[in-house]
This record gives structure tokens, C-alpha cells and sequence, in this order.
């Protein structure tokens, strides 16, 4: 089983990874012939977290709705890791002052 620090840091991980591609295909959204890029996820091995990968977009065509949102989610995903990793250091934390 893996720990909440290594779960929240591949979340953190995918978070960044869809941030960076939405951001890529908004500065992409001129370019001609350019097809946008998605990140797919799924569960890890061992209930480790998520995997992420990028992959070219399905079907041809901008999207820039999507891809703002998706920043936005992103953003808020990060922060959500953030806090589970926070939690286990403090529940961590006081686990040891209780056996001091």
C-alpha cells in the first residue's frame, strides 16, 4: 500500500502535467495544422496514486473553453494534494509526540 505523500505527489505530478499541456495548446491555438493535446490518467500499480500521460486530442479542432477550465481545475487539484500531504505530516507529527 502506498502512503498519502506518494499519492499526493503523483496527483500534484498530473495536476502539473494537465496545466502545462492546456497552457500548450492555448499558445498553440494559432498554429496551423496543430492538434491539441489531452492528458489521460488512471489508477497506478498497488493503488499508488495516478499515472499520467500525454496524448494527441481524439478529434482536430481548438478548444480554448476547455482548456481554460482545465487550467482551472488543474490549479485546484494541485492545492487539494498539497493538503493531503500536509495532513499526513501533521497526523504523522502528532503520532510521534504521542510516543515521546
Amino acid at each position: 500500500m502506498a502512503s498519502i505523500g506518494s499519492i499526493g505527489n503523483s496527483g500534484m505530478q498530473a495536476a502539473q502535467m494537465r496545466l502545462g499541456t492546456a497552457a500548450n495548446n492555448i499558445a498553440n491555438l494559432n498554429t496551423p495544422n496543430f492538434r491539441r493535446q489531452e492528458v489521460a490518467q488512471q489508477e497506478a500499480p498497488n493503488n499508488a496514486g495516478t499515472q499520467a500521460t500525454v496524448q494527441r486530442a481524439s478529434v482536430p479542432g481548438n478548444s480554448p473553453e476547455t482548456d481554460m477550465v482545465q487550467q482551472i481545475q488543474a490549479t485546484y487539484d494541485f492545492r487539494a494534494n498539497v493538503q493531503s500531504i500536509k495532513a499526513q505530516d501533521q497526523a504523522l507529527g502528532s503520532l510521534l509526540n504521542v510516543k515521546a
